[in-house]
């Protein structure tokens, strides 16, 4: 594939992308927020990552299980996710480098 068909193709995934998230946006213009359906909106991007967090634990080893029980020890002691999130990264970035 030439340079030209990478750009098309990129362009044409930011195209696609864009006109996904517009429609949304649109479309709930219409839909009555109800206290369920504001609390599912609330809760999608921690689904998300919770997903995305599965299917790492899942296909890894000692070291994605380590990072993954200090991010739920963070999440509880401090409340901050954030903080979790960095602390996991910090772990798994360490573990990885010494060889785990």
């Amino acid at each position: 594939m030439s340079g030209d068909s990478y750009f098309l193709m990129v362009l044409a995934m930011a195209g696609a992308a864009f006109f996904c998230r517009a429609i949304g946006f649109l479309a709930m213009r219409y839909v009555p927020i109800t206290p369920r359906l504001e609390a599912a909106l609330k809760a999608t991007p921690v689904s998300v990552m919770a997903g995305i967090v599965a299917i790492a634990v899942v296909r890894g080893g000692p070291p994605e299980w380590l990072a993954t029980a200090i991010v739920l020890v963070l999440v509880r002691v401090t409340g901050n996710e954030i903080l979790a999130a960095f602390g996991g990264i910090i772990a798994i970035a360490l573990m990885r480098a010494v060889g785990a």
